[in-house]
């Protein structure tokens, strides 16, 4: 089957959808700039994430902040990224070296990731958000549908994890606090041994500390998919 009729989209612009799905292992270039998905991925997480925060809003009126974020969380996190990947035969039409290929790279959980929201990224270039919000609905929302509970918050998973591997506990620090006392803004950072450190802000340390998590989950989950 075509991969437009899998995703239910046709591309005006042939172009946009091959650099999209086009991995940096193929060491392409396009007007002397690289020719591959990681402009577009840049763009896409952007638009996933709003597209997301938006539908939730929407979904869920009586959730307060911290519910909503531990949802977003579970949504935009890589394995969910993986499943929908998965959902629409992704790895198979990611261009992509032949040694790529021969160590696993249409499986790869970072590959399907990254190409999918570089997929995303193309949809809004080819014909604009409403076409890219249809396509994000499709796939995002029964699953949205499904987290009558919150999912269990990244801290504690993050915990679990690291834990699971004899490591010592997640250090947490605040990086930076601004903004007035009626409006502040964190930035919190995680440090986890083996795994380094990553930063995240958010309206309030609680909200940082867990998108401080989710952020590490993704870098240990994106390391472990590469071993």
């Amino acid at each position: 089957m075509d991969f437009s009729e899998i995703i239910n989209y046709k591309f005006k612009n042939d172009q946009i959808l091959e650099e999209a799905l086009t991995h940096p292992s193929v060491g392409r270039k396009y007007e002397s700039r690289a020719f591959n998905y990681q402009r577009l991925e840049f763009l896409g997480d952007s638009i996933l994430n709003m597209t997301v925060s938006e539908m939730l809003f929407k979904l869920f009126p009586e959730d307060n902040e911290g519910f909503l974020a531990k949802k977003k969380v579970a949504l935009v996190c890589g394995s969910t990224l993986g499943e929908i990947a998965g959902q629409i035969d992704l790895g198979k039409f990611i261009i992509m070296a032949e040694g790529e290929r021969q160590s696993g790279g249409e499986s790869n959980l970072r590959n399907l990731e990254n190409t999918l929201e570089a997929l995303i990224g193309a949809i809004y270039l080819d014909s604009g958000i409403r076409a890219v919000k249809k396509f994000i609905l499709k796939y995002w929302k029964p699953l949205a549908k499904s987290m009558l509970v919150p999912p269990q918050d990244a801290k504690t998973i993050l915990q679990e994890l690291v834990q699971s591997e004899k490591l010592p506990i997640p250090v947490y620090k605040v990086v930076e606090q601004s903004g007035p006392a009626h409006k502040p803004n964190f930035n919190i950072a995680v440090c986890v041994e083996k795994y380094g450190e990553v930063s995240a802000r958010a309206s309030n340390k609680k909200l940082a500390e867990q998108k401080a998590a989710a952020l590490m989950l993704d870098k240990i989950y994106k390391q472990k998919s590469e071993s």
